[in-house]
């Protein structure tokens, strides 16, 4: 491709809507421009990115058995209604009429259309396993796009359904996808963890995502460094609370102390002269179900601990939970939020974190304004209707599963495995005949990638000061002829030479025959991020030419015909470092201490 040609507008300025490297690079590079809120056209550049990032992915799926199959993106509501989900998926989900007023949506995710199919196809256990993908754009009306293609209303995903006749198969593919996925991100040049995370609206029993580490990521993460624990901290499970010292002397009973004007723990700790671990703290919420059902809730954790909606709302098969506002719990209670507490709280369900319930006392709210208990012993002054692990995990916390202090990191979510069981099987009637001839529920799985997604996670990782710099397997093009003048027929000749030679050799290469300053073609070529660059100058006249290394910033003079040879030497050594049969590799099923004895490479 001549970049006279090439439609890839660079721009000197960062836009102001662009928030995070990612978003910035990818609209001055040239890959994509907005047409409105999480609504993007790729560009010639943009475009290849995302189709190589395709290509690694179909290649690893068929090695892994799967399937490539095409998914309509309109699909009838009566399907989603078969599961509950077009009531429960919220407002994200994209709802149309046709002309005759029928409901569909634009798909946000495709299992009920792929069990539909596979209701109708498959029958006998004779045709399972089976393990069917597709590379399709999905929709979902986010009610605050942002970040680019982090967070886009209209994005690029590859999901795939495996369907089985037991739990040992549906393990087997989970596994495989498991093993596929650690070699799609190696491939794609990103720093990633799998970590286990919650399944959301999609459901299921278990589920890992990975996630490319990255300070812009939103998700949280926690991670153990001595037995290589990792999860998102929606998922996250706290360490087993510490019991009551055996023995230990029984508080006074609970005593009542004014508090004038003490709403939050920071300032209840200084007033009372205690430890914010030594307070707990009442916290409202609205459960609201599916069927219309609204329930408000007290939650009591402890002063220094945050509530974890997501624990909170699977507890309570929720659809989803939110807080309560201060006069909805007075009308409600009768009582003050922020003096709000378990002793006596009528007019509500209390739950309360196990950590809780293992202190020997504690400072609570008084169920009046200006007024708190102190020497609140749990069980003896109170007693929650459940006691549950309800709080949201952190750095310092303990591993749960070893004790040691867990460690923080954010990272973007690029891809995520699920055990779906029987969930959609169940609700839709896909059944098939085992070998004694009784019909019985097929088993899933459900794999999804976001293509877009990555494409972006890629080059929130790997860009510096003067642009993205791209992994070799996911560059746009490998490299870029560059003549300093393009006038001079000597650099003219060569730069077309050296451009012929590096396209016979396999090599995806530019040739910026633009009529352009030099700093003009460098400054660009840095921006696009071509991981080599071949310079036609000044060293022509000594019969050589520049290559040089977008990562290392290393030049090399080379001899003109060796030019093309050079370039793909360099190019082929950057792809076997993305070999992922050089990277040692823990399966998901491994156990606490064998993943301790794996090293770094499992560890965030």
């Amino acid at each position: 491709m001549r970049l006279s040609n090439l439609l890839a507008p660079t721009l000197r300025e960062t836009p102001a809507e662009a928030e995070i490297a990612s978003h910035q690079l990818m609209l001055r590079a040239g890959l994509m421009r907005k047409v409105a809120a999480g609504i993007y056209t790729f560009l010639p550049l943009g475009h290849r990115a995302v189709s190589n990032v395709e290509r690694i992915i179909r290649e690893e799926m068929d090695r892994a058995g799967a399937q490539e199959l095409r998914l309509p993106i309109v699909q009838p509501a009566e399907l989603w209604e078969e599961t509950g989900r077009w009531a429960a998926y919220g407002e994200e989900m994209w709802r149309v009429k046709d002309r005759h007023g029928r409901l569909f949506c634009l798909g946000p995710t495709h299992e009920e259309i792929v069990t539909d199919l596979v209701r109708n196809e498959v029958s006998s256990y004779r045709q399972l396993p089976i393990n069917l993908y597709q590379i399709q754009f999905k929709y979902r009306d986010e009610i605050r796009p942002r970040f680019g293609v982090m967070r886009a209303r209209e994005f690029v995903m590859k999901d795939a359904y495996s369907f089985h006749r037991d739990e040992a198969s549906l393990h087997e593919t989970y596994a495989r996808m498991y093993e596929a996925y650690w070699r799609i991100f190696t491939r794609c040049g990103l720093d990633f963890r799998p970590v286990l995370a919650d399944s959301g609206a999609i459901g299921g029993s278990y589920t890992h995502e990975f996630c490319a580490l990255a300070d812009a990521g939103e998700a949280a993460l926690v991670h153990c460094d001595a037995c290589g624990y990792a999860a998102n901290v929606e998922r996250a499970e706290a360490a087993p609370a510490e019991p009551r010292p055996a023995g230990a002397t029984p508080p006074g009973p609970a005593e009542r102390v004014a508090t004038p004007g003490v709403r939050s723990i920071p300032e209840l700790a200084a007033f009372l002269g205690v430890e914010a671990q030594e307070t707990a703290k009442t916290l409202f919420f609205w459960s609201i179900h599916g069927d219309g059902r609204q329930e408000l809730l007290a939650v009591l954790v402890r002063g220094d601990r945050d509530v974890n909606e997501v624990k909170l709302k699977n507890h309570l098969g929720a659809l989803h939970v939110q807080m309560a506002g201060a006069d909805e719990v007075r009308e409600k209670c009768g009582v003050p939020v922020g003096f709000a507490g378990p002793v006596g709280l009528k007019g509500v369900r209390l739950l309360a974190d196990v950590e809780v319930m293992a202190a020997p006392a504690l400072v609570v709210g008084a169920n009046a304004e200006d007024a708190h208990l102190r020497n609140v012993q749990p069980g003896r002054d109170f007693s929650p209707g459940a006691v549950l692990d309800l709080r949201l995990v952190g750095p310092g916390d303990a591993c749960p599963e070893c004790g040691a202090p867990l460690q923080g990191r954010r990272g973007i979510e690029v891809g995520q495995v699920f055990m779906l069981g029987t969930k959609y099987s169940e609700a839709m009637g896909a059944t098939f005949l085992d070998e004694h001839g009784q019909a019985r529920p097929v088993i899933m799985g459900c794999y999804g990638i976001g293509v877009t997604r990555t494409v972006a996670a890629v080059i929130e990782q790997h860009h510096d000061a003067d642009g993205i710099v791209w992994p070799a397997s996911v560059a746009p093009y490998q490299a870029v002829v560059v003549p300093v003048n393009v006038q001079e027929e000597a650099q003219r000749r060569a730069a077309e030479d050296i451009y012929r030679g590096l396209q016979a050799a396999g090599v995806e290469a530019v040739l910026d025959d633009r009529d352009e300053r030099p700093g003009v073609k460098f400054k660009d070529a840095d921006l696009v991020g071509f991981p080599f660059r071949v310079t036609v100058g000044k060293t022509l006249a000594e019969g050589q030419v520049e290559v040089t290394d977008r990562r290392t910033r290393e030049t090399r003079r080379v001899p003109l015909p060796e030019a093309a040879a050079a370039v793909r030497e360099r190019l082929a050594a950057a792809l076997a470092g993305l070999d992922p049969d050089r990277r040692p590799f823990t399966p998901w099923s491994a156990s606490p201490a064998e993943r301790a004895t794996a090293g770094a490479r499992e560890r965030v």
